[in-house]
């Protein structure tokens, strides 16, 4: 479904140069008209679940990685950064974080106007390169430099251009094929952490992450030879305007806001899973395992539900488990203080927050001209970039604050997720025109 934008005053003259050539060229508008038209998407085919196929592969090495940084944040306050408060500590996952959201206004631009080739080209060799150098690294800033900076950056570049070229292949199916998309993250965030914890014993940190960026290289090969997009590239001037226009269309304003409060939320649990279960008596092998029975349900929740929501609607389904995921946090994560407790926390969890992750894009592509998916992406994760840098240091600090408890971090989450949730329903009752029922 696409929304009119916002009328642009007539004294910008690239706008009307790009009008006059639209009306000009009749045959240009006839495409355009033809690629939005939803008959024209194939929703299925060979063709296009290939491109699902090498998706999930990008997904499993970008947005999977990033999942398992519970598992560092533990490890480096016990090892390499052990003299740094667990407030500067985080600061490695938040700023990794960022970078992956905060550049992607500049990759959907690059999107919009090149298409996905020579970003998957680059995004794979600047997360590899990133992560070898990761691999030698011991100081504080080091580790930001590769694995915060360098390494995010590219896995950007190959998480934009999966999730971006998926939507132009569905729209009937698009919820379902995003969050086959997405399993691959949360497949990845699984295997990951128990790949780490294997191996550092055995080889040592830097060859533990020799080995994970070797095979990622395998797997990115795979998503550079299939992630392709249906749509060509449609070059325009980059302007900072194009990203701020977004704003001006309330669904959108109001999803993006959603989306900021719930990740302040969402990446805090993430986090500090493995400590919160050292925090509760479990052994350091047994806490870094809730990493990966949280991305283990992930996968289960961006699956189902996105399957779900081409029945029911993207929004009513992102907002039900939006308020599910706030509904967890109060209800079980906050008075539970056990073993048990804290692994029924991170499946529920895994399972509601993974919802968001893989509806996130079709709920974007939902309210926006195909042409234009690129950067409203962008605009949004944007949005999300300041909730990532900032969430986790806030969350440091208020365990600090209470002398190791984690009672204040756990009600901040909590108050994050329920501002985000009542966004979601503001977003949903605005495309309702509010009505209560309905397939939003």
């Amino acid at each position: 479904m696409t929304l009119p934008h916002a009328e642009v005053p007539p004294s910008q003259p690239d706008d009307e140069e790009e009008g006059r050539e639209r009306i000009e060229n009749p045959k240009q508008v006839a495409d355009d008209t033809k690629t939005n038209d939803p008959r024209t998407f194939p929703d299925g085919g060979p063709s296009a679940w290939l491109v699902v196929f090498g998706a999930s592969f990008g997904l499993f090495v970008s947005f999977g990685w990033i999942n398992c940084v519970g598992v560092f944040q533990a490890y480096y306050e016990s090892h390499q950064l052990q003299s740094e408060s667990p407030s500067t500590v985080s600061w490695i996952p938040s700023v990794s974080m960022f970078m992956m959201f905060i550049t992607g206004p500049f990759v959907g631009r690059l999107f919009d106007n090149f298409g996905p080739r020579y970003l998957l080209l680059t995004g794979t060799a600047l997360h590899i390169f990133g992560l070898m150098m990761a691999s030698l690294s011991s100081q504080l800033y080091q580790f930001i430099l590769s694995q915060a900076i360098c390494s995010p950056v590219g896995a950007s570049m190959v998480l934009y251009s999966s999730f971006n070229c998926v939507t132009s292949w569905f729209i009937q199916r698009r919820a379902l094929a995003m969050g086959i998309t997405a399993s691959g993250s949360s497949l990845g965030g699984v295997i990951f952490p128990i790949l780490v914890d294997h191996l550092i014993p055995r080889i040592g940190f830097g060859w533990t992450m020799r080995t994970c960026a070797f095979m990622m290289l395998g797997l990115l090969i795979v998503t550079n030879l299939t992630v392709r997009s249906r749509l060509s590239p449609k070059p325009k001037n980059v302007e900072f305007i194009d990203f701020l226009k977004p704003l001006v269309d309330p669904p959108f304003l109001l999803t993006a806001l959603a989306g900021f409060f719930y990740s302040m939320g969402m990446f805090i649990p993430i986090t500090f899973l493995a400590t919160y279960g050292e925090h509760v008596g479990m052994s350091p092998k047994m806490a870094g395992y809730l990493v990966s029975i949280f991305n283990g349900a992930s996968a289960i929740g961006r699956i189902l539900p996105g399957y779900a929501a081409d029945k029911a609607g993207n929004f009513n389904v992102s907002l039900t488990a939006a308020c599910l995921s706030t509904i967890l946090v109060f209800g079980l994560w906050l008075p539970g203080h056990s073993n048990a407790a804290a692994i029924a926390f991170a499946a529920s969890f895994g399972f509601s927050s993974g919802t968001y992750t893989a509806m996130s894009p079709a709920l974007v592509a939902q309210i926006s001209d195909i042409h234009e998916i690129g950067t409203r992406s962008g605009t949004m994760y944007a949005f999300m970039s300041v909730a990532a840098l900032t969430g986790s240091p806030i969350g440091g600090a208020l365990i600090s604050a209470t002398g190791g408890n984690y009672w204040k971090l756990q009600v901040f989450a909590g108050s994050m997720l329920a501002t985000g949730s009542c966004f979601y329903i503001a977003a949903r009752m605005y495309l309702a025109k509010g009505r209560i029922r309905g397939k939003i």
